[in-house]
């Protein structure tokens, strides 16, 4: 089973340029990076993937959000997908067995039918609030992204609201990792957020 970084970047065209937001989080540490662009045409995407990969250092990942096809074509380390798009299995059917398969999940129903899925790791979620989605899922809440780590096997990630503050609950789940957002891509300075972010996770060891 893959080690998963602690912390899990996302770059989200909502907040600016996809390029420009990985090229200041990768300055500021970020070695796991999720492109994301929801409303960009698949040549558009595959353009912005390709580009994060030429800058990306060369120990870093590049998740591609939703699009197995512009993942597989820029050859990027994997695709995050939600309940509502591709198949896992038909993701994994394109992308071969390296490729890393994320799968949104939003219950504990759907984390257990994901376990059993070739993904490499289970994001869970929303936990808090979040505003970096249109028409978000309800909030889950912290019992039952504990329930839901304590059931499965695969790494969990959690997703939405969370941020510095917080973040210590959301570990005490027992998550592998948190994906941020708002809390990054929102700061003024994202590479010195990035930064702060890494010296929290330094701290807890």
């Amino acid at each position: 089973m893959m080690v998963w970084p602690r912390l899990y970047a996302i770059a989200d065209a909502s907040f600016g340029d996809p390029i420009r937001l990985a090229e200041a989080l990768f300055e500021g540490g970020a070695r796991l990076i999720q492109v994301r662009n929801k409303s960009g045409s698949s040549s558009e995407v595959f353009l912005q993937v390709e580009e994060i990969l030429r800058i990306a250092p060369p120990d870093a990942r590049v998740i591609v959000n939703d699009r197995a096809d512009a993942a597989l074509v820029a050859k990027a380390h994997g695709v995050h997908i939600g309940q509502n798009d591709l198949p896992c299995r038909a993701a994994r059917d394109i992308l071969g067995p390296s490729p890393i398969i994320g799968v949104s999940t939003h219950s504990l129903e759907q984390a257990l039918q994901a376990e059993n899925e070739p993904a490499d790791y289970i994001a869970v979620g929303p936990v808090f609030p979040t505003r970096s989605k249109a028409n978000p899922e309800p909030v889950l809440g912290l019992e039952a992204l504990r329930t839901i780590c304590a059931r499965v096997r695969k790494p969990v990630v959690a997703i939405g609201g969370i941020t510095l503050e917080n973040a210590r609950e959301v570990f005490g789940c027992g998550v592998a990792s948190v994906a941020i957002i708002s809390d990054l891509l929102k700061s003024a300075d994202i590479a010195d957020r990035m930064r702060d972010w890494l010296r929290y996770n330094q701290a807890r060891g």
